[in-house]
């Protein structure tokens, strides 16, 4: 027992002890917090021990709390530069000189922190010419009038020389009564008005903010610059006009306000460079004092270079400088403008310098750091934007024109919309201002703040240039207005773009007329088509249905057109563009792109109709397997009932009508080309290859592209342009494939359903429209195709040897294929036959209980297999018909002339035109759709990779659709159970 507890004990001893030197093991490289503020007036804060330490003897801590200085009354008897030892003044009357080392008696008061203070316009002498301590220091007046002209420096140490604006205001260094004192000058009485409005004007805040720069140094600048004509004065001047975003009224006592009565007052002076807009010793920041001077400068005169995208004279280089001014009106530098100077996103500079590469669409967008730009932006820089020409002689600088949407003219905003006859154009820019808006004083921090959100550089092309001519660009700068409350979570988006235009009225002209054209073509073709229906269902009544037939006839030609247009359109862009020498087309831009997107949903809207009512006819074909086999013997059934045996014919084995139906199943959606193959062929080529890049917002033509380069946005005209011309090239090459080699070498599905048909002794019917189908002849030329195996095989040995007739319907012909129309009678009684197992599938109130539905279908199916056999053998001489082929014309327009009014018609077909019920007769069709399908996906969400997948899926959807309905379809027309289509 006493084991255990001692045990126990020394356990709990050796916690305790691994504890402590736990704690002490993570307290021993640790520090309490303390900074300056926290260590008082007896104290100073040690930068090297981070800790605070106490001043010695007859010490205080300084302002900066760093270090200790003496207390009032006592001098600094040592100094090491580390420490100080303070020693009393002897004398009770002394005082500290100003450098703390000597005690002096003061000529006059004593200032608050212990130390003579002489009165104004006068400078404390504590020491005589060779330095040597006065036992009492003295003031000395400085002499304010002439010759001297001096007054106290900032440090009231000595006398120097006042400002000029004293001298030549009031002859000496006294602002007089008469004269106004601003911003430490004196000034005359002059034009200017006394009383200025210092508010800045945050538009988008509707917030005036009383800014305590323009307080301090708008009328001092303005003043100065009148009456001194002070350079530095004006630029300052213009600068917090710029701030104030160059707006203007009626009232003349706001920041722009003085610039323009300056501007006027001095006209007599003349301008700068040769520009009338460019007053004198002033900043050049407007355009004229009216509206309407947009269009003549520029508009009036093209650049004198031109622009070259290839070639020996390839010249595709933008270059730009800006002079470069501080707040207070001083000029810094000349500056080339790029590689992040107006572009305050973050970025290599191999992408920046890309917005200067002639014909490059460029855009960056960012968010940016409200706290960020507080802290990189302490005052705003001011930038004189100009266009570098090069010729052989001399660099000449272009002033580039600036549109500031954030410009108002008596309370109206001027430059945010589209009507060049209303702008204001300005110069200078700038990027951030934190100053402005500042109330307290120059140094508090800003209420609000001014980002240049939005900047932008167009060109215009020359119309009818060849030779790659522009306009002078303008730049297009909007601001945001941003109200500071949590700098460290607000943000504000920015904005740098260069983009380029040409006039596109032209272009959309020549799409009207085409358009206009087409569209004329198309009602015609549509009207044709309707008549060609009207005639092929045997109705001469103009009713609804008509005139719905019609628009959807009309629907899918105007569908045809929209994609002639857009496709010609998109072709026209992509080469032109990408292809020219001298600059002679630009691109449109994205607003000027949604009048062609809106075609190409045009096209795939009414395409889409076509297409569903393609499918919608030929779900509803009829369709009849004639069986020309025939019993070759007699069979004797016994009657149940009598024990008596009946002699009957031979049945004919029903297998080979159901496989000939499940051939006719399997070809119904076969195509002429691979669908699969086609989409990924199209997206190997173009995400694989490059060819996407072809379509890419510049002018190179290269198909790869390096990670470090700017890749600009996508044109959806090129865009388009692309994917068409490879899915319509690809589907071309394709059906050129399978129908000159495949079909020819490999496998040609209809060619083989046609000899299968021959082979085993079945005719196809197929009715599209009530009086018009096609006829596919498969009687077999040996008589019998149920038969075994070595008589079939001696069947097909005696007809490759030419030792039987031929296959056509005809003597000595081989077409085996018709297109026939067919007379009324010959329909009706078709309809007569048929109409038992319609009038099943109708309503129930029709239906005939008592009827046993197999008997029916069978008895039908034998009917309609004997009059169709007796119609194509002229048994039927009121039903008869004849053979003739087509006109070209009528092959041309897909129209029979004659009307089958006593005979029915068979024109020879040796196209195989009854594929016009499948897939495979519409090929054109499907890939259009397809094409279009892929490209609206493209279109929405620029993702090549997805309208891929989608255009798949969607194949593969209709497929099945197709395939589903077609199949019971067959199984209703051709009276074959549906279980045995497989």
């Amino acid at each position: 027992m006493a084991t255990g507890t001692r045990s126990a004990l020394l356990c709990s001893v050796s916690i305790i002890i691994l504890l402590k030197i736990s704690v002490f093991s993570c307290q021993q490289f640790s520090i309490s917090f303390r900074q300056p503020s926290d260590c008082g007036d007896g104290s100073y804060f040690d930068i090297s021990s981070l800790s605070c330490v106490k001043c010695g003897s007859n010490q205080v801590s300084s302002k900066s709390g760093l270090a200790c200085e003496c207390r009032a009354g006592f001098r600094v008897l040592v100094s090491n530069g580390v420490s100080i030892l303070c020693q009393e003044c002897p004398e009770a009357n002394q005082v500290v000189t100003q450098d703390g080392y000597e005690c002096i008696r003061c000529p006059g008061t004593v200032g608050k922190d212990g130390k003579c203070q002489c009165p104004e316009g006068s400078v404390l002498v504590e020491r005589d010419g060779n330095g040597n301590p006065l036992n009492e220091a003295r003031c000395q007046a400085c002499s304010a009038t002439d010759p001297a002209f001096s007054a106290p420096d900032m440090t009231g140490n000595r006398c120097v020389r006042c400002g000029d604006s004293f001298i030549n205001s009031s002859q000496s260094c006294i602002c007089g009564t008469s004269n106004t004192l601003a911003g430490g000058m004196c000034f005359p009485a002059n034009s200017l008005p006394t009383s200025v409005a210092s508010n800045v004007i945050f538009s988008q805040l509707t917030l005036p903010v009383q800014s305590a720069w323009f307080s301090s140094f708008m009328y001092s600048s303005a003043a100065a610059c009148l009456l001194f004509s002070n350079r530095t004065a004006c630029q300052s001047l213009g600068n917090m006009c710029v701030m104030n975003m160059h707006s203007s009224g009626s009232i003349n006592n706001d920041v722009c306000g003085l610039y323009n009565t300056i501007y006027r007052t001095t006209a007599a002076q003349g301008s700068s460079q040769d520009i009338s807009y460019w007053r004198t010793n002033l900043p050049w920041l407007y355009y004229g004092d009216q509206p309407g001077m947009a269009s003549q400068a520029l508009q009036n005169e093209p650049l004198p270079v031109g622009f070259s995208f290839k070639g020996a004279q390839k010249n595709t280089n933008i270059e730009l400088r800006a002079a470069v001014y501080s707040v207070r009106g001083e000029f810094l530098r000349w500056e080339s403008v790029g590689r992040g100077n107006l572009q305050l996103c973050p970025d290599t500079p191999t992408r920046q310098q890309s917005a200067f590469t002639f014909g490059t669409a460029y855009k960056q967008s960012c968010v940016l750091s409200v706290s960020e730009l507080l802290t990189g932006y302490p005052e705003p820089l001011f930038y004189d934007v100009f266009l570098v020409i090069q010729n052989s002689q001399d660099n000449r600088l272009l002033a580039v024109p600036l549109l500031n949407a954030n410009q108002q003219f008596n309370g109206q905003f001027v430059n945010q919309g589209s009507d060049m006859s209303k702008w204001f154009l300005t110069r200078r820019l700038m990027l951030v201002d934190t100053l402005s808006g500042r109330e307290k004083s120059i140094s508090s921090s800003p209420g609000v703040i001014r980002v240049a959100s939005d900047i932008k550089i167009g060109f215009q092309l020359v119309p009818n240039t060849q030779k790659g001519q522009v306009y002078p660009p303008l730049m297009s700068v909007g601001y945001s207005d941003v109200q500071i409350k949590d700098p460290s979570t607000q943000t504000v988006t920015v904005t740098f773009s260069v983009e380029y235009t040409m006039n596109q009225e032209e272009a959309r002209i020549k799409t009207d007329i085409a358009l206009g054209v087409l569209g004329g073509v198309a009602v015609v073709h549509s009207l044709l088509k309707t008549a060609s229906w009207k005639r092929r269902i045997a109705s001469p009544l103009i009713d609804l249905e008509t005139i719905m037939k019609f628009l959807v006839f009309y629907a899918g030609d105007l569908a045809n057109v929209f994609f002639i247009i857009t496709v010609g359109t998109g072709l026209y862009w992509l080469i032109f563009f990408k292809a020219q020498l001298f600059v002679s087309v630009l691109l449109p831009l994205p607003v000027q792109e949604e009048r062609f997107v809106v075609y190409v949903g045009c096209a795939f809207a009414l395409k889409t109709v076509q297409f569903l009512h393609k499918i919608f006819v030929q779900l509803s074909v009829d369709v009849f397997f004639i069986d020309w086999e025939r019993p070759r013997g007699k069979t004797t059934k016994h009657v149940e009932a009598s024990g008596e045996a009946k002699s009957q014919a031979s049945p004919v084995s029903i297998w080979r009508t159901y496989f000939v139906a499940n051939e006719w199943n399997e070809i119904q959606t076969i195509r002429k080309i691979n669908p699969t193959f086609q989409i990924m062929a199209v997206l190997f080529f173009l995400e694989v290859v490059g060819f996407s890049n072809l379509a890419l917002r510049d002018p190179s033509s290269n198909l790869s592209r390096s990670p470090e380069q700017y890749t600009p946005s996508y044109s959806l005209i090129l865009r388009y342009g692309v994917a068409t011309a490879m899915w319509l090239c690809i589907g071309l090459i394709q059906m050129i494939f399978f129908t000159v080699f495949h079909e020819r070498f490999v496998e040609d599905k209809i060619r083989q359903f046609v000899d299968l048909c021959s082979i085993s002794n079945i005719s196809v019917l197929l009715l599209s429209h009530r009086c018009f189908g096609y006829y596919i002849h498969g009687r077999s030329v040996h008589g019998h195709a149920d038969t075994n195996m070595d008589e079939m095989n001696s069947n097909l040995k005696r007809e490759a040897e030419n030792l039987c007739g031929q296959r056509g319907l005809l003597p000595n012909s081989d077409t085996q294929t018709f297109q026939i129309s067919i007379t009324n009678r010959l329909r009706a009684q078709y309809d007569r036959i048929i109409e038992p197992i319609s009038r099943r599938r109708g309503p129930s109130r029709l239906v005939d209980a008592t009827a046993n539905p197999c008997e029916q279908s069978t008895k039908a199916y034998h009917t309609m297999n004997r009059f169709l056999g007796s119609v194509i053998d002229h048994a039927h001489r009121e039903m008869d018909y004849i053979v003739k082929d087509k006109l070209l014309l009528e092959r041309v327009i897909g129209m029979e002339f004659i009307e089958p009014l006593d005979k029915s018609i068979f024109y020879n077909d040796d196209s195989h035109s009854f594929a016009d019920v499948l897939f495979y007769g519409n090929e054109g069709v499907l890939l259009i759709f397809d094409a279009l399908f892929f490209c609206v996906v493209d279109l929405g969400k620029q993702n090549f990779i997805l309208a891929a997948v989608l255009t798949y899926l969607q194949q593969m959807v209709f497929r099945l659709i197709r395939n589903g309905l077609g199949r019971r379809n067959l199984a209703n027309k051709t009276l074959v159970d549906k279980r045995f289509l497989i």
